[in-house]
C-alpha cells in the first residue's frame, strides 16, 4: 500500500528546473532510498517532501490526501539532517525527550518512552544523563535517530546522515538503521550519494538524474539490470565498448573491429549503434574463458587493486584499459605485468541504444 506518491511534481528556481516531472510511489513499512550525483535533484525532492519547499507543479500525496500545503510541523513526518541539528545545552535523553516535552507528555512517560528509543537505537541506558556534546560522532548518529523516533512519525525522512562519518563505523550504522527499520516498521527514505548504503539497506531504489528519475527497482535490478548506460555506471564499474550491429547475434567494437557475440535480443530493437557494458566480476581472465566466448582479448595486466576477499586486475588491451574482478584466493593467481587473455560470457553483457561520442 502506497503512503506517498508524488504525481507529476516539478520544482522550478527561476529558470532552472531542479525536479522535472517525477512520479513515484513509497510503499508502507519500506526503506526507500533516492540516489543521484550532485545536482541531479535528489534533495530538491526531499525538502518538497518534508515539507520544506512546496513543488512548482503536481501533487504530493499522503495515504491518498494531498499534502502540498500543509507545512512542515504539522506532517506526520520527522527529519533526520546531515547536521543531525542536536540541541547542544541538552543531554542525550533531554533530546530524546524534546518533542514528548512539546506534547505535554508526563516526565515520568517521557524517561520510559525515551530509554525504550534510546535501546532500539543501540544506546544503553545509562546515556540517559550524558551531555550530547561529549557523544562520538557514532553515538550522536543514534541519539538524532533515537529523537526521531520518538516524535512518533509515519515517515522518517534521512538526508545523508552518515556522510562525515569514518568508513569502518558507517558500515555499523549502515546495517543498525536497517535493523532499526525493520524492527520498528517505519517507512524510511533515505537520501545518498553513496551507492554502498543504497545497496546495503534499501528495498527499492530511485536513481535520480538531471531532475528526473531514471530507474526505480531493487537494489539487485538496478544493479543487474539497468535500463540506461548512465545507471550501469552510476551503481558500478563497468567496461564499456562503443557497439554497431554486425549480423544476427554479434556486434562490432567500432574502435578495435572486433565481432562481439551476444545473446539474441540483446540489442533493441532498431539497434544502430550504442555502447556494450559488462562488470568486472562479470569479465574472465585465462582458463575461466568458456568456449564460445563472447569476445576474447589479449592484453597485460598494469595495474592490481586488492578489495579484501577480491582481486581487480586492471589490464591494458592496445590503447584501451579494462578491469577484471576475481576472487582473491585463487590458484592461477596473475601479477603486474603478466600478459593475459580476457573475455565474457555472452549472457554477462548489457547493450544500450544511444549515440556515440
Amino acid at each position: 500500500m502506497a503512503i506517498l506518491e508524488l504525481r507529476n511534481v516539478d520544482k522550478f528556481f527561476d529558470d532552472f528546473v531542479a525536479v522535472d516531472r517525477v512520479s513515484l510511489s513509497i510503499e508502507e513499512g519500506e526503506f526507500f532510498t533516492i540516489v543521484g550525483p550532485s545536482g541531479s535533484g535528489k534533495t530538491t525532492m526531499i525538502r518538497m517532501l518534508v515539507g520544506m519547499d512546496k513543488p512548482t507543479n503536481g501533487q504530493i500525496l499522503l495515504r491518498g490526501e494531498a499534502i502540498n500545503d500543509v507545512p512542515a510541523n504539522l506532517r506526520p513526518t520527522c527529519m533526520v539532517f546531515q547536521s543531525l541539528a542536536l540541541f547542544p545545552h541538552m543531554t542525550v535523553g533531554g533530546n530524546v525527550e524534546y518533542s514528548m516535552k512539546c506534547k505535554g507528555v508526563p516526565k515520568p512517560e517521557r524517561r520510559r518512552r525515551a530509554l525504550h528509543f534510546l535501546s532500539v537505537a543501540h544506546l544503553p541506558e545509562s546515556y540517559y544523563d550524558k551531555p550530547v556534546t561529549q557523544c562520538s560522532g557514532g553515538e550522536r548518529q543514534r541519539v538524532a535517530i533515537a529523537r526521531a523516533l520518538a516524535f512518533d512519525p509515519e515517515i522518517l525522512f534521512f538526508d545523508e546522515p552518515l556522510s562525515a562519518i569514518d568508513y569502518r563505523l558507517r558500515k555499523v550504522l549502515e546495517r543498525e538503521l536497517k535493523d532499526i527499520q525493520r524492527a520498528t516498521g517505519k517507512t524510511f527514505v533515505y537520501i545518498t550519494h553513496s551507492l554502498e548504503e543504497a545497496m546495503v539497506m534499501s528495498d527499492r531504489i530511485a536513481v535520480m538524474r538531471k531532475g528526473r528519475i531514471a530507474q526505480i527497482g531493487t537494489p539487485n535490478e538496478i544493479y543487474r539490470s539497468p535500463n540506461s548506460h548512465f545507471v550501469s555506471e552510476f551503481m558500478g564499474e563497468v567496461n564499456s565498448f562503443k557497439v554497431r550491429p554486425e549480423k544476427a547475434g554479434s556486434l562490432v567494437d567500432v574502435e578495435s573491429g572486433r565481432a562481439i557475440i551476444v545473446e539474441p535480443d540483446a540489442a533493441p530493437a532498431g539497434f544502430k549503434a550504442g555502447v556494450l557494458v559488462v562488470r568486472p566480476e562479470d569479465m574472465l581472465m585465462g582458463r575461466q574463458i568458456p568456449a564460445g566466448a563472447a569476445c576474447i582479448l589479449k592484453g597485460r595486466i598494469v595495474n592490481e587493486y586488492v578489495l579484501g576477499s577480491r582481486v581487480q586486475y586492471q589490464v591494458r588491451s592496445g590503447e584501451s584499459l579494462y578491469l577484471v574482478e576475481k576472487i582473491r584466493a585463487t590458484e592461477d593467481a596473475e601479477g603486474i605485468g603478466s600478459d593475459v587473455e580476457i573475455g565474457w560470457r555472452p549472457g554477462d553483457a548489457r547493450v544500450f541504444d544511444e549515440p556515440l561520442q
